[in-house]
């Protein structure tokens, strides 16, 4: 609420026995500045006015609790919301929805576009419909085929550089003009994964990611049936461009699994993502060891195999999850029907075309560049996952370097990769538990910014020193017979563990940290990542050849090089851990998150918010009626609050404001994965208080009434909150 609110137990008798008058025993949250229009309530004591008040007659049952016991003040878009009040009964216990003026109303009425009747079906409305309520099984084989369809796209970018050799043979050029393909497949990812991210928040994920995989397997039979090397390195430049990759998969998860209970599902992607890259040296392995003048198009031909059968199975059994297209389609069924012929969807209501404008979409496809130069967050963060990709792909072309001392045919210089597997395997078990618990650290410590966002941070803290460990026992064991080759393995299972952490702390850390723009910073990550790979692809071999080869150790020092850059970047993985607070301080995309959070007593999200009167950090104790005994404040989920796009327009400010299209719209998958927690929490909230007043209702031996101190203050909070986010989904665009 607004600073200066008040919470008390309404006009409770002094011995504060809720039982004598229901009427009476009320929570009201009244702000100091009061509208005096508003003041036109025959007063109890007729001392003074009290406040208009008006009634919601009907409140459905959006939350799973139906009631009509809260009343609001209505107030003027300029003044702030003046009173809410809840009125327990000896009725069950049944919470509403809190309304703000000029905010969107309760769910069954929708959002009513002025001039022509047209009303907007929002999320709540069908949320049994959206991704959020699919059913386990249903999301985890929408998961499980975005898994395949993740690997695929990253299948193609490792497997070509089994095909090099033959490559160079069939159109007589150099290897090193034959790994141009290689590399720039990587460089164009980088930029085809920002090209397709808005376009699936607009038209939905199925539709773009059958278009992507359509196109890249298009690309892909080109290059198969390239008559020469300029064919080739054009087929695979288009093929790179045309892959979707994890911008769009991870917003697969976005669409199913609410703010707070992601990570299981992210980090699943997260493994199809590195797991494919050496996926494909692996199965390459073999197919080189056939005759060099067909195995390279055979390394073609494998990669069209999977990305058809992907597609056929992406097509035949998954459903769609951008939560607004399905909103959309709900929608246009009710009104072919007959149901509501005045219903529309939020794509409806206000189009692409009115909303899409060049100057716009170049602001969403530049973003992640401008995060990547100008946010130390994502800025650290993207060079240390960019280098730890990187070295995996060097690798992929320089391993065959290191095991031919020991005489290893193809096939087994393909399967020297499986350590790195086994390392990712290690990494994602590692992660598992640490979700859980950084969650109980979190909830234990509300107002501690350390434990809310750099937190997340911790497990790489940890794995992130495996990295350059990694890679000197790598470089040092791989000195050739008589060491055995077992040694290095051990080095690429610790360079496997470091890489997954890398990947999934950051993008967990950054989505924390940017929130609604959380699509840029991470895609920022995926650019390095892929940029880093994609240039030094070009240079591994010379890389590992060329340097001290007189003496016979250029792989060794090769391998040192590298583990001496990483010590660096490893080091601002802490040093991101230490100074996050002062980055998010000065960042103009942290601060907008934050200028909303200000407007709310500092509350951020998933964050419960500072108990009334605590302006010390100290947490008050709350009466409970008719009790001498003190209790904690309840916590209460919290999720930003509405704020004005003006801060964006100041003159000098460098805050940004929300765009109107893309993921960090107000429609974006971020902004309805939050809704949705907001929901789900509320819906906790609700059954916790009606759980806590039964018992204490059986142990006092009462059949109704319901102390209000504790509940009612739980109830109003919640109910508020509901309002902050519900108009949050309603803010205006540029």
């Amino acid at each position: 609420m607004e600073e200066g609110r008040n919470v008390s137990p309404g006009s409770q008798d002094p011995a504060g026995d809720p039982s004598k008058d229901p009427a009476e025993n009320t929570i009201r949250i009244v702000t100091k500045d009061q509208p005096e229009h508003l003041s036109n309530t025959p007063p109890k004591d007729g001392s003074q006015e009290a406040p208009a008040v008006q009634e919601i007659q009907e409140v459905p049952d959006v939350h799973g609790v139906q009631g009509n016991n809260l009343e609001r003040t209505e107030s003027s878009r300029n003044s702030t919301p003046v009173t809410v009040v809840w009125n327990p009964s000896s009725a069950p216990l049944q919470p509403a929805i809190a309304v703000e003026p000029g905010s969107p109303h309760d769910a069954e009425k929708e959002q009513v576009h002025e001039g022509d009747g047209r009303r907007e079906l929002l999320e709540e409305d069908c949320e049994s419909q959206l991704g959020y309520g699919f059913s386990t099984a249903e999301k985890w084989w929408i998961l499980f085929v975005i898994f395949w369809v993740q690997i695929s796209m990253n299948f193609n970018t490792s497997l070509y550089s089994n095909g090099i050799p033959g490559i160079a043979q069939e159109f007589d050029v150099s290897k090193a003009t034959a790994r141009y393909g290689a590399a720039l497949f990587l460089i164009t990812y980088a930029f085809g994964c920002e090209l397709w991210a808005p376009w699936s928040e607009e038209f939905g994920r199925k539709g773009v990611l059958q278009l992507s995989l359509l196109l890249v397997n298009i690309w892909t039979i080109t290059v198969g049936l390239a008559p020469n090397i300029t064919t080739v390195l054009v087929g695979r430049s288009l093929g790179g461009l045309s892959t979707a990759g994890g911008s769009v998969t991870l917003g697969v998860v976005a669409d199913m699994y609410d703010s707070d209970n992601q990570q299981n599902a992210v980090a699943f992607v997260v493994f199809a993502s590195v797991f494919g890259s050496i996926l494909g040296p692996i199965i390459g392995g073999f197919i080189e060891s056939n005759p060099t003048t067909v195995n390279w198009r055979w390394c073609i031909w494998i990669q069209l195999i999977l990305g058809v059968v992907v597609q056929l199975v992406h097509c035949a059994s998954v459903t769609e999850t951008r939560t607004t297209t399905i909103v959309d389609r709900i929608a246009k069924k009710r009104r072919r029907q007959g149901v509501d012929p005045n219903i529309y969807g939020p794509g409806e209501m206000r189009p692409l075309r009115e909303r899409f404008t060049f100057r716009e979409l170049m602001d969403t496809w530049t973003r992640a560049f401008r995060m990547l130069i100008k946010e130390p967050i994502v800025r650290w963060l993207s060079l240390l996952s960019g280098l730890s990709d990187a070295i995996v792909f060097i690798q992929i072309q320089a391993m065959g370097l290191v095991y031919q001392q020991w005489n290893f045919t193809p096939w087994q210089v393909g399967l020297a990769f499986i350590p790195i597997a086994i390392g990712y395997a290690i990494a994602w078990a590692a992660f598992i538990p640490t979700f859980k618990s950084n969650r109980r650290l979190r909830e234990q410590n509300p107002h501690n910014e350390h434990a809310q966002f750099e937190s997340r941070l911790c497990p790489l803290l940890w794995a992130a020193p495996c990295l350059p460990i990694g890679l000197f026992i790598f470089g040092w064991a791989g000195l050739g017979p008589p060491l055995h080759w077992i040694g290095t393995m051990f080095g690429t299972t610790l360079i496997g563990i470091a890489n997954y952490a890398i990947y999934m702390a950051t993008i967990d850390y950054m989505v924390c940290s940017y929130g609604a723009y959380s699509a840029s910073a991470t895609g920022g990550n995926g650019l390095a990542r892929d940029l880093l790979a994609g240039g030094l692809t070009f240079a591994a071999i010379p890389f590992y050849k060329n340097i001290d080869p007189l003496h016979g150790r250029n792989l060794q020092w090769a391998s040192t090089i590298l583990a001496i850059a990483s010590i660096f970047l490893v080091m601002a993985a802490y040093y991101v851990y230490v100074k996050g607070p002062s980055f998010r301080k000065h960042s103009p995309f942290a601060q907008r998150l934050a200028s909303r959070d200000e407007q709310f007593h500092g509350r951020h999200v998933s964050v419960p918010p500072l108990p009334a009167g605590d302006a010390a950090g100290k947490a008050p104790e709350v009466a409970q009626a008719g009790h001498g005994a003190q209790e904690p404040a309840h916590p209460v989920p919290v999720y930003p609050p509405r704020v004005s796009h003006d801060l964006g327009r100041m003159s000098g400010s460098a805050t940004p404001v929300r765009p109107a299209f893309g993921p960090s719209s107000p429609h974006g998958s971020y902004m309805a994965s939050v809704h949705a927690a907001s929901r789900r929490q509320s819906r906790q909230a609700s059954r916790n208080a009606s759980a806590n007043a039964s018992r204490r209702n059986s142990q006092e031996g009462q059949s109704g009434a319901v102390p209000a101190a504790s509940i009612g203050e739980l109830l109003a909070e919640q109910l508020t909150n509901l309002a902050i986010i519900q108009s949050e989904a309603n803010e205006p665009e540029e």
